[in-house]
């Protein structure tokens, strides 16, 4: 990663601008999920991760609570991490098909994962306020990926959130509603897709299969170029 992207890290990691999420994943990391009982759990905001010379962007709401949360990495440890990278794995965006752990060798292609808020929040509704503190990372990783083309969001409050980040800088006046491969143009020329969350939820009811998933991305890759 850049430099620009080192600082912005260390800082997101010791941020506690929301005392709410701050002790939110500090109760989780105490009380932790069965099956993780004996791991130590990352229990600090999660940064994002992959190319810094990135063409995609995939962003999520917010880490899961023993997936990112647990790991210290988006979309990790999770069934739908594990979803999201076989997919990735599939159309050569990832270098293999799953995403454990830090050290696990994960690299992605011109692509880069993150979340808008960097801290998992109780019953995953973050507050307005929440969100506008935080989102000020999330636009220092659009402002510094200065070759990123494609957004893909990974379900409708992602989608609606990154939006409304657009909208404190543009004035976007069209419709743009969330619709799974729908495509959209920002006004920085930058492409914005909307795709289901691959939840288990949502995978269990075929709202989204792999084959939807990897189609999508396929199409992201073509309109970045790579």
């Amino acid at each position: 990663m850049s430099i620009k992207f080192k600082k912005l890290n260390k800082t997101i990691i010791k941020c506690k601008k929301c005392p709410r999420l701050t002790n939110f994943i500090k109760k989780i990391s105490i009380e932790k999920r069965k099956q993780n009982i004996n791991e130590k759990y990352w229990a600090k905001p999660v940064t994002g991760f992959g190319d810094s010379n990135a063409k995609l962007m995939i962003i999520g709401l917010a880490p899961a609570a023993h997936g990112g949360t647990r790991t210290g990495r988006a979309f990790t440890g999770d069934k739908s991490g594990d979803f999201l990278f076989k997919s990735l794995h599939s159309v050569k965006i990832s270098n293999q098909n799953f995403s454990k752990h830090l050290n696990d060798g994960l690299k992605l292609r011109y692509t880069y994962i993150t979340n808008i808020l960097k801290c998992v929040p109780p019953g995953d509704k973050p507050t307005n306020d929440e969100l506008t503190s935080c989102s000020d990372y999330f636009i220092k990783e659009l402002n510094y990926l200065k070759d990123l083309k494609v957004i893909v969001a990974l379900g409708k409050v992602a989608f609606d959130n990154c939006l409304k980040i657009y909208k404190r800088k543009f004035k976007i006046e069209k419709k743009i509603i969330f619709k799974h491969n729908r495509k959209y143009s920002l006004p920085d020329g930058k492409t914005l897709i909307a795709c289901y969350h691959p939840s288990p939820r949502n995978v269990n009811t075929n709202l989204v299969t792999s084959l939807m998933i990897d189609q999508l991305f396929k199409k992201a890759k073509k309109i970045a170029k790579f």
